[in-house]
């Protein structure tokens, strides 16, 4: 797990400096041979705000990103053997993507994150739990479609 955050910042700085290369490098490389430029499209920016959609990397995470969160939050106890997991999981990803930031969706590994389960009462996957606040406002077990996710996710931010 800390191998991972590792691996995420050092890709998040090595894209960070490619971003500051000098013009002077890029403009050489257009001039040897018929080569194309360096860097002929602009990378795309990081930005420092954090994404709407996060895998939870251990409790403290949990605390931070969910709990402690101004947004309200799914979160989506799921597992990689999962085969219903499998199918909700971009149902929500487009959910979410249609509220447009005005609610994060946390990722919980039910293998990894064991403990987080057992205190969120999770016996079956998929578990879908609505959190504001660090408060559980609605959840659901089992697979759902797109227009009862809408209508879940709407009565989230509706409350």
């Amino acid at each position: 797990m800390a191998f991972r955050l590792l691996v995420r910042r050092v890709c998040v700085v090595c894209v960070r400096d490619l971003q500051r290369v000098p013009a002077s490098v890029s403009s050489f490389s257009s001039r040897v041979g018929s080569s194309p430029p360096l860097f002929s499209r602009p990378l795309p920016q990081l930005s420092s705000r954090r994404s709407v959609s996060f895998n939870v990397q251990d409790h403290e995470d949990f605390t931070d990103r969910v709990i402690n969160s101004q947004l309200p939050v799914l979160v989506d106890f799921h597992a990689q053997w999962c085969g219903p997991c499998k199918i909700l999981g971009p149902r929500l990803e487009k959910a979410i993507a249609k509220q447009k930031g005005r609610v994060a969706m946390a990722k919980v590994d039910i293998d990894e994150h064991t403990d987080l389960a057992i205190e969120y009462g999770v016996s079956a996957v998929p578990t879908v739990i609505a959190m504001r606040g660090g408060d559980v406002i609605d959840q659901f077990v089992g697979i759902k479609d797109e227009d009862q996710l809408d209508s879940f996710v709407e009565k989230l931010i509706g409350q």
